[in-house]
C-alpha cells in the first residue's frame, strides 16, 4: 500500500513539473511515449512525415491539457486517446470525398483466407498507409482501436453504412496489396 501511494505521489510531482513547463519533465514524457505513440500515428497517416506532424501536434495538446489528466489513471492511455483524436482531426482536414453506399460493397466481400498471416509488421503498416484517408481511418478505428461503426460514424461525420462500406473496401484493398507480395496466394 505504501509503495502505491509513493508511486502516485511521484507521478503527481512529475505531472506538476510538466505543467510548470520544466524541460526535463517534458522531455522525459515525450521520450517515454514517443515510440508507442508514433506507432499509433503511423497507422493513421500516409507516410512518416504526416505521422510526425500528428505526433507533434498531439504532444502539444498533451502539454496544454496536462492539468486535466487525473493522476493514478493510465497516463499512456490518456496520451493515446489524444493521439487517436488528433489523427481523426487530421483525417477530417484531408478528406476529399465520401465513398459509395454499403450496397455497392456487399458484392466486393470475400471469404478467402487472409494474406496478413504471412506478412511482417512493416509490410502490413506499409499497406495500411497506402489506403485512402477514409479507408485508413475506418480500418484503424474499427480493427485497431475497437470502435463500433456507430462511434466511427459520429467521430468522422459519416453514416454507419459508409463506415461498414469503407471497412469492407479497406480490407479488400489490403488483401490485394498483401496478396500481390505472394505469387499465387489466395487463388
Amino acid at each position: 500500500m505504501e509503495i502505491a501511494l509513493q508511486l502516485q505521489h511521484e507521478e503527481k510531482d512529475f505531472i506538476s513539473a510538466c505543467i510548470n513547463k520544466e524541460r526535463w519533465a517534458q522531455k522525459k514524457l515525450y521520450e517515454d511515449h514517443y515510440s508507442k505513440m508514433m506507432g499509433v500515428c503511423l497507422r493513421y497517416s500516409n507516410n512518416r512525415e504526416d505521422a510526425l506532424d500528428i505526433l507533434h501536434e498531439s504532444f502539444i495538446k498533451v502539454f496544454r491539457n496536462l492539468e486535466k489528466y487525473q493522476t493514478g489513471t493510465s497516463l499512456s492511455a490518456w496520451i493515446r486517446r489524444i493521439m487517436v483524436n488528433t489523427s481523426i482531426d487530421f483525417y477530417r482536414k484531408s478528406i476529399r470525398k465520401r465513398t459509395e453506399d454499403l450496397d455497392t460493397a456487399y458484392h466486393l466481400s470475400t471469404n478467402d483466407a487472409d494474406a496478413v498471416s504471412q506478412c511482417t509488421e512493416k509490410e502490413i503498416l506499409s499497406a495500411v498507409q497506402t489506403l485512402s484517408p477514409a479507408y485508413r481511418a475506418v480500418f484503424n478505428l474499427y480493427i485497431i482501436e475497437g470502435y463500433s461503426h456507430r462511434e466511427i460514424a459520429e467521430q468522422l461525420g459519416i453514416t454507419e453504412s459508409t463506415s461498414r462500406s469503407n471497412l469492407v473496401k479497406a480490407r479488400l484493398k489490403l488483401k490485394a496489396i498483401l496478396s500481390s507480395k505472394f505469387i499465387g496466394y489466395g487463388k
